[in-house]
């Protein structure tokens, strides 16, 4: 008898032990599909791609949401949206030093690639504005004249990016005295859409470039050289700098770690340098390959890379 109830009791602890186990398990490895969030630049959307498509592989579930590169940040603090794996140091510090402060987001540290957003011109252009890249030659009625279109003449045109990116352009333009109009692009293609055919025809064009990107490395170009960044020139919100430099991070919402923490380690150790990201760009943006078939051949061909990541 006494046999029997021990044999019981230790059935039953057995049992209750399990169930606590398997309860932190489940805990500890949520089954409900992590939410990536897509942006709208070819890079982020590569990367997002080869991340979750790596954690698909590894039997974690994978949402992709589409959201704002601004308005995000609120969705990860509320967690409703779970990784975002490219926020720029160059345009989202602001809105991303704001989100960690909170203590609901957290920075998975850097992507391995670096990123610069500012005004660049075709290398032809130099010859109708030959102050350049000095920015300001841009003062000049020259140069002025040389960039100015239909739609803004007197002013120079600049054709930035959607509206939604940031950036502080008009405020740059007011500050330091441009004679010039922003015209935003819709889009990111059509933003480059635009770059293809100007410089095709050699046509008057400056614009808002950003790397990782094609579009440096195919045409020949420069960068306006603006007064450098610092700090105080955006905190005091005067933007007569140039954007600031710097790399592009990934980020979560807080929640992340406790609830996949095998996601969480892997997007931890994510890296792609700056160089190999461009490569892959080109090959979606200029090559006209699917970005599904791209991510997938990098998966194939770097598996002991990204094994290693969950590692």
């Amino acid at each position: 008898m006494r046999k029997t109830q021990l044999s019981l009791l230790l059935g039953a602890i057995a049992a209750t032990s399990t169930s606590t186990f398997s309860g932190q398990t489940l805990a500890a490895n949520s089954t409900d599909p992590i939410k990536l969030i897509l942006n709208d630049w070819t890079g982020e959307l590569l990367s997002t791609r080869i991340m979750g498509e790596a954690l698909k592989r590894e039997g974690i579930k994978v949402d992709y949401v589409q959201a704002d590169a601004m308005a995000q940040f609120q969705g990860l603090q509320t967690g409703d949206l779970h990784v975002v794996m490219e926020v720029w140091s160059t345009t989202q510090k602001d809105v991303f030093d704001k989100a960690l402060k909170t203590g609901k987001v957290e920075n998975l540290g850097e992507s391995g690639m670096n990123a610069r957003e500012e005004w660049w011109y075709p290398e032809y252009m130099k010859e109708k504005c030959p102050g350049l890249p000095d920015w300001k030659a841009l003062k000049e009625p020259e140069c002025v004249k040389a960039f100015s279109t239909a739609d803004t003449a007197p002013k120079g045109r600049y054709l930035g990016a959607p509206v939604t990116w940031g950036g502080f352009d008009e405020e740059r333009i007011a500050a330091l005295g441009l004679d010039f109009e922003v015209i935003h692009a819709g889009t990111d293609a059509a933003l480059f859409a635009e770059l293809d055919s100007a410089y095709a025809r050699k046509a008057p064009i400056i614009l808002w470039i950003y790397s990782p990107h094609w579009a440096p490395s195919v045409y020949k170009g420069e960068f306006v050289e603006f007064p450098p960044f610092t700090p105080a020139c955006y905190d005091e919100k005067k933007y007569d700098c140039g954007k600031p430099f710097g790399p592009i991070w990934k980020a979560a919402w807080s929640g992340v770690k406790d609830k996949w923490p095998k996601a969480h380690a892997a997007i931890s150790k994510f890296n792609m340098p700056t160089d190999e990201m461009n490569a892959l760009i080109v090959k979606v943006d200029r090559d006209k390959q699917p970005l599904e078939d791209v991510a997938a051949k990098w998966l194939d061909e770097n598996e002991a890379r990204w094994k290693a990541w969950f590692q």
